[in-house]
């Protein structure tokens, strides 16, 4: 896997390189920990932004364990303090959302173009999920997004003027996606996703203890 290619395209703009991590089925909590750690020690990053990139972030670690067909994935992360954005791309070499999506006999006979905008859509899965991940993302995007791709196979999603539009590429055949988000807007993550689930909750659960929520406060 050609991470040099990643971090040229969305990295070029640091001072240091990203935290990259290898994870698979056995240490992508770690891997997912370590990311979490790394932002939550930046006290200018929101705690909003961080409970839903939280929840989109594990959602995304393990689609690539559920649906690329490949044992591990790589994820780098870079949070900018002057501009006060977070960058992360999630990135394999495996099937692609096209050829996962077709095991789903209900989008077997889509192009590699509409997959890609089927799976940022509420409950579009390949049969192996709840088909909520991506579309949480998508709803992040809107409103703390800054910039958003998606590249599977020979074609690549993007975000731009609040819109997803899909072209043709050949930058990547496994599967990219890449966030790049606001850090310190304020933001009721629960609302975004409209309640589905508690993600402000599970994420205190997790990472932050009662004295760390008061110290916010």
């Amino acid at each position: 896997m050609n991470i040099d290619k990643i971090i040229q395209k969305y990295f070029t703009h640091t001072k240091q390189l990203p935290l990259i991590e290898v994870f698979d089925g056995k240490n992508i909590h770690a891997v997912y920990s370590d990311v979490v750690s790394l932002l939550k020690n930046q006290p200018s990053i929101e705690l909003g932004v961080l409970q839903i990139l939280g929840y989109c972030l594990y959602e995304i670690l393990d689609n690539v364990i559920t649906h690329s067909e490949k044992n591990c994935g790589t994820v780098l992360t870079d949070f900018q303090v002057d501009r006060r954005t977070i960058r992360i791309a999630v990135v394999d070499d495996g099937i692609g959302i096209y050829q996962s999506l077709k095991r789903n006999k209900q989008y077997d006979s889509i192009s590699e173009s509409e997959a890609l905008i089927k799976c940022i859509e509420d409950k579009v899965t390949d049969g192996e999920g709840m088909g909520f991940g991506l579309y949480s993302t998508a709803l992040m995007i809107h409103s703390i997004g800054i910039q958003f791709e998606i590249h599977s196979g020979s074609h690549s999603l993007s975000f731009k003027d609040g819109e997803f539009n899909v072209s043709e590429t050949t930058f990547w055949q496994g599967t990219i996606v890449y966030i790049e988000l606001h850090a310190d807007k304020e933001i009721s993550p629960n609302d975004i996703i409209d309640n589905r689930t508690d993600v402000e909750a599970e994420f205190n659960d997790e990472f932050i203890n009662i004295d760390e929520i008061e110290d916010l406060w």
